[in-house]
């Protein structure tokens, strides 16, 4: 292995992403490793770009949503990329916060309803 690049094989290993995942992030162009022959190779820059798109994709984001913030890092640099993040950070935490919320409500529920037929059966 070069220190500076991994093998499709190694980027596989190193991430736990199957191939079939890596090639896809290729196609729809979140990835773009170097290529020798029938060989890719993933330089730091791929390597980033795969650490953040996996915490993204842990965070909710979608993948489009991912594809345009790590294209504003391209076009136009870091500040308004954090700017960027910053606002999708808030929309998905007011999403989880929700489904947070009422998966709470749904499982009180499930527990007053088990109690209520616990107590029922004696």
């Amino acid at each position: 292995m070069d220190s500076d690049r991994l093998s499709f094989k190694e980027m596989c290993a190193k991430f736990d992403v199957t191939p079939r995942t890596l090639r896809y992030y290729e196609y729809i162009e979140l990835l773009s490793p170097e290529k020798e022959g029938r060989s890719r190779f993933y330089t730091g820059r791929e390597i980033a770009r795969l650490t953040l798109i996996l915490r993204g994709r842990d965070w909710g984001f979608s993948l489009e949503e991912i594809r345009q913030w790590l294209q504003i890092y391209e076009n136009q640099g870091t500040e308004p990329q954090n700017r960027a993040f910053i606002e999708l950070a808030d929309r998905q935490l007011d999403t989880l916060t929700s489904q947070r919320e009422k998966l709470d409500a749904t499982i009180n529920e499930l527990a007053k309803m088990r109690e209520s037929v616990s107590k029922s059966i004696g």
